[in-house]
């Protein structure tokens, strides 16, 4: 359960699913289509870009076009899609991820914050 009360999904059942899904409908595969699945990330932090120029109104001829919320959004949309790709890499995502994880927060915040 989440703090409000839902159930969460679980994030790797979720992330091999929509690794899943892709998979079955990609137009481009091999190589190529791991390439792709890997640039998509630039395209995402793009709209995170987007969304906080348009957050704090810097564009003058777009105004206050997103909010805070939106760039929230972005931000998830990047993890999902980074998380993908590298289930895209290798099927022992968690484990991977998880091992990086340990040695990011050992290296900034000490062996026994891990």
């Amino acid at each position: 359960m989440s703090d409000h009360g839902t159930p969460s999904p679980d994030l790797w059942k979720s992330v091999d699913a929509l690794w899943a899904w892709l998979e079955t409908d990609q137009p481009v595969g091999g190589r190529e289509g791991l390439l792709l699945r890997v640039l998509k990330l630039g395209e995402e932090v793009g709209e995170v870009s987007e969304a906080v120029i348009g957050a704090i109104g810097q564009n003058p001829r777009k105004g206050f076009s997103h909010s805070w919320e939106d760039v929230q959004g972005e931000l998830c949309d990047v993890v999902i899609t980074a998380l993908v790709a590298l289930r895209t890499l290798t099927p022992d995502t968690r484990e991977v991820f998880h091992r990086h994880l340990t040695r990011v927060t050992e290296r900034s915040l000490g062996p026994e914050a891990a």
